[in-house]
């Protein structure tokens, strides 16, 4: 489906978290298909070197949502409001991070939305909000989350949803469940991913199967947009939808393209997964006390050998046309941003 939205034009949209990773590209993506005049970035940190905004049509604003949102700082005439904002990265936050993020920043940009009249939120939260499970789930599966930053990320949701039920024949909401979002300036595990298999210290824990949902950051962008669409034409209110390649690729899979796309050819060794998790929690023992951080966490080497087989069925009912596969974005990616493939 073409980009170009039936939605009537829209002229202002405010992205909370909007100089992070995500939030960066969905500006972008706005902005250069021409489906927004103005976007405003609100976040605590400034805007990412790796993106060369137009300044007349992206404006950077300090906002932090854990606080009451000041109607001064922002525009009242906004059309949309994309809710990125949150304390994400597991481990490496308390508990208590998490929910203070997670749900003061949903309870303040909910009220913020509600007294300016924004018709239109879109937000993201976690398929941490299923908790962990070998087996598949959808979006009708009961979420049992097992984590603070999945447990918040539910609440969260939950707050949205309140924010919708007040106006419930109005007001739309976009939900969206994304696996690991990679690409460009993400920094995060598939970044560690590409850089261990290109300088050859990556290897597999007895996890080659293990599926890892997972979505390029621009068909993130594109899908975003592409249920905002859809609510226009079908009338739906309330959208809730996983985001993820279809099917999920298995940790075999990421490895075996980044070396096609790379050029390069590269044997894999394999390592027990109770000898690393055994020496994970040896480190931690010395690293806790002393307050190192390091990334050996015993939580991240579970999390690496667990699949999250979850299942995009909302798009793939619906008839959603995917842009990338996994090959694809990593091109894309590798044309887009070539440092970080080296």
């Amino acid at each position: 489906m073409n980009t170009k939205s039936e939605l009537p034009h829209l002229k202002k949209c405010v992205i909370f978290g909007g100089t992070g990773f995500i939030g960066s590209h969905f500006a972008e993506y706005l902005v250069r298909n021409e489906l927004v005049d103005e976007v405003y970035l609100a976040d605590i940190q400034p805007i990412r070197p790796l993106f060369s905004f137009d300044k007349n049509r992206i404006h950077y604003v300090e906002l932090d949502v854990r606080k009451p949102i000041d109607p001064q700082v922002l525009p009242s005439d906004v059309a949309l409001v994309a809710n990125f904002a949150a304390v994400h990265r597991e481990p490496g936050h308390e508990d208590y991070e998490y929910y203070e993020t997670n749900l003061y920043g949903a309870e303040n940009v909910c009220a913020w939305a509600e007294s300016i009249d924004c018709k239109h939120i879109i937000f993201t939260s976690s398929i941490s909000s299923y908790g962990p499970s070998e087996t598949s789930k959808d979006e009708t599966t009961l979420p049992v989350p097992v984590s603070a930053y999945g447990g918040s990320k539910l609440a969260a949701e939950k707050i949205h949803l309140c924010w919708q039920n007040g106006d419930s024949a109005n007001r739309h909401l976009v939900i969206v469940r994304p696996g690991v979002v990679f690409g460009p300036g993400e920094g995060g595990n598939v970044s560690r991913l590409v850089k261990a298999v290109l300088h050859r210290y990556f290897f597999y824990m007895g996890n080659r199967e293990t599926r890892k949902a997972g979505s390029y950051v621009k068909e993130l962008c594109h899908a975003l947009w592409w249920v905002l669409q859809r609510q226009n034409e079908t009338g739906e209110r309330v959208s809730l939808f996983n985001m993820t390649m279809n099917p999920g690729p298995t940790i075999q899979d990421y490895v075996n393209t980044v070396c096609k796309v790379a050029g390069v050819k590269r044997w894999v060794p394999s390592v027990p997964y109770r000898l690393l998790w055994l020496i994970a929690h040896s480190i931690d023992l010395f690293a806790n006390p002393l307050g190192i951080k390091h990334p050996f966490s015993p939580v991240r080497i579970k999390k690496l050998v667990r699949s999250n087989n979850i299942l995009p069925n909302y798009l793939v009912n619906n008839g959603y046309l995917y842009q990338y596969d996994l090959e694809a974005a990593f091109r894309d990616w590798q044309e887009s941003c070539p440092e970080e493939w080296l």
